[in-house]
């Protein structure tokens, strides 16, 4: 895990509210046990309400698809909800209206290789990058839902969950996703499995000795910036 000097920060954002996927095709099918490479380009800054790769359970094995982030319950009367349920707290996901029945029948991977959170300083947001081991892709809990809007049209969303942080992000949030390890990918997409407590030692935060951060520069702020200059450690 790389050393950096950080100070407990008295305000947070929103969280998980951005991440990266940088990997290929080939790398995610090999990962997350696909039968087809997809395609896919590089992401630098993947934000709230934009379409996001998922693995979920299909007909016919584990499918790729393209879905809203930000989750939009079936009952909403407007699809603008999703923006501010981007995340989902794991502790009571079982309990709320908007989740307790994707928790059920409707679980995710979400694919990335590294997430953004902020440290507020004297001058402003300062921007750190985390990711797991060597940045290989890892997949975050995440559910989904089907919405169908007044002209019939139907959008399928998703949110990721989130738990309690580790020693590594408690300085800058007091929650991160929940990372789930590549052997309980099986159990968290079983569809056959509709109760919650099989799943509950899944939202245990990821070791914190398994994950690196550094701080990056303040480019990524802007949504609009999508390039490898963004993962740059500061110098």
């Amino acid at each position: 895990m790389r050393a950096f000097n950080i100070q407990h920060s008295a305000f947070s954002i929103h969280m998980c509210g951005r991440y990266t996927l940088r990997a290929s095709g080939g790398q995610v099918a090999e990962q997350f046990g696909l039968a087809d490479a997809p395609q896919l380009a590089p992401r630098y800054n993947i934000a709230p309400t934009q379409l996001v790769p998922v693995v979920r359970a299909g007909a016919e094995g584990r499918e790729l698809a393209l879905l809203r982030w930000g989750l939009v319950p079936f009952w909403a009367k407007d699809l603008a909800i999703g923006a501010k349920m981007i995340n989902a707290r794991s502790e009571t996901v079982a309990e709320k209206p908007a989740f307790r029945a994707a928790l059920r029948q409707r679980r995710c991977l979400i694919l990335a290789d590294g997430f953004y959170e902020w440290q507020a300083t004297p001058g402003g947001k300062q921007p750190f990058y985390f990711r797991v081991g060597d940045g290989a892709p890892f997949a975050m809990a995440g559910l989904w839902e089907s919405w169908r809007g007044p002209d019939d049209a139907t959008v399928q969303t998703c949110t990721i969950l989130t738990t309690r942080a580790n020693p590594l992000l408690a300085p800058l949030h007091d929650r991160m996703p929940v990372i789930l390890p590549p052997d309980e990918y099986r159990l968290w997409l079983d569809p056959s499995l509709r109760e919650a407590g099989p799943l509950e030692h899944l939202f245990d935060p990821f070791p914190a000795e398994d994950m690196d951060a550094y701080p990056v520069g303040k480019d990524v702020n802007r949504v609009a910036n999508d390039s490898a200059a963004l993962i740059a450690p500061l110098v």
